[in-house]
């Protein structure tokens, strides 16, 4: 299964209920619109009878064949539709917020759907398609894969709330780089969960990436330092530092954070290269708050979105889109490995509009 059929499958929360809600606003006020008022007139001649003996009685007339049913008359097709006014507006955003997708940028995408279609007849699929083209125009700026830089090694830290998913995405970047043919070393920055080291260490051995671990307790930040030596030593492409999975209104950990930020700086003032910050899709609109916090503190670079497998918010990444215009590089739809892919903005939104796309 391709990676846009497990998002369309996966999205299915968040897309079944934005088709039931556009049914019913269509539904609401909307009228019967003939779609094919005629077909191809029956074209082939009569034969010319040829004289012989007195004809036999007529059979029972048969049922038209499949050509018969193709070149004769068929009734019209019709499918509802509604007149694009203010209350139709209205409605179409309230939709997009149940989704996620914020106030704001909800407004927008209805606001430039309508722009030279108001009081206009749509049927539902002409505003799913709509609203897919201008998610889609929102989102191209923004789908951009993680930046490879001829700097060795090439910093990458994570950053993100508790069960965000951190420690399985690094897992998935260092298999696929890895893959890609860069060599890899990851630094294991969560001290304090042992659970989250065997993971790392799991993903290690399955991607054959060395992971550098510390005593339970150690201090983060000195394990960072240390790994940026052995990295460097090694002649690592990147190291990924994973990090412990803080609340973003908690100061204490967010300075923690950092001084994981200012202590590798020390080693390399241009380090980290890129900063990652892995959002779960089902906080929703919390995500926007955890952006805004984390940019503060470690200069975020760019985003990952997990689990929109498990929620009915996938809208909160066009919203993230519209308003901080960070890079996307990858979102998530599982557990595999396959499950992680570069973030595709027109998948995206067709996904999200529970369109089909065509084989």
């Amino acid at each position: 299964m391709s990676f846009f059929n497990k998002l369309k499958k996966r999205l299915l929360k968040t897309s079944s209920k934005i088709d039931e809600g556009l049914d019913a606003i269509v539904e609401e006020g909307g009228e019967e619109d003939v779609l094919e008022e005629t077909v191809m007139e029956e074209i082939l001649p009569e034969p010319e009878p040829e004289p012989g003996p007195e004809p036999e009685p007529e059979p029972e007339p048969k049922k038209a064949g499949l050509l018969g049913r193709i070149l004769g008359k068929s009734e019209p097709k019709t499918v509802k539709k509604r007149v694009l006014d203010d209350d139709m507006l209205e409605q179409l955003e309230e939709l997009l917020i149940s989704a996620d997708m914020g106030v704001e940028t909800a407004m927008r995408v209805t606001a430039n759907m309508a722009e030279g279609r108001f009081g206009k007849k749509l049927s539902t699929d002409e505003i799913k398609q709509l609203m897919a083209a201008e998610i889609t125009r929102i989102m191209e700026t923004v789908a951009k894969p993680l930046p490879i830089y001829s700097k060795k090694p090439q910093v990458v830290l994570v950053v993100g709330v508790n069960g965000s998913g951190k420690t399985t995405t690094i897992g998935k970047l260092a298999s696929q780089f890895k893959g890609a043919g860069k060599n890899v070393v990851i630094a294991a920055g969560d001290t304090f969960r042992a659970a989250a080291v065997e993971q790392l260490q799991v993903w290690g051995e399955r991607a054959d990436v060395p992971v550098l671990t510390a005593p339970e307790g150690s201090d983060p930040a000195s394990l960072a330092f240390d790994a940026m030596g052995k990295a460097e030593a090694e002649g690592a492409d990147l190291l990924m530092i994973d990090t412990a999975g803080r609340l973003h209104n908690r100061a204490d950990l967010m300075e923690e954070l950092s001084k994981i930020v200012r202590v590798i700086r020390k080693k390399d003032e241009t380090a980290p290269h890129n900063t990652l910050l892995v959002l779960d899709a089902t906080t929703g609109q919390n995500a926007v708050l955890q952006v805004e916090a984390f940019q503060k503190l470690a200069d975020v670079s760019g985003l990952v979105m997990t689990k929109l497998d498990g929620t009915a918010k996938g809208g909160v990444l066009v919203a993230l889109a519209d308003k901080f215009g960070l890079p996307i590089h990858a979102i998530g739809v599982g557990e595999k490995i396959d499950d992680l892919d570069a973030f595709d903005p027109e998948e995206f939104a067709q996904a999200l509009m529970g369109i089909v796309a065509e084989e």
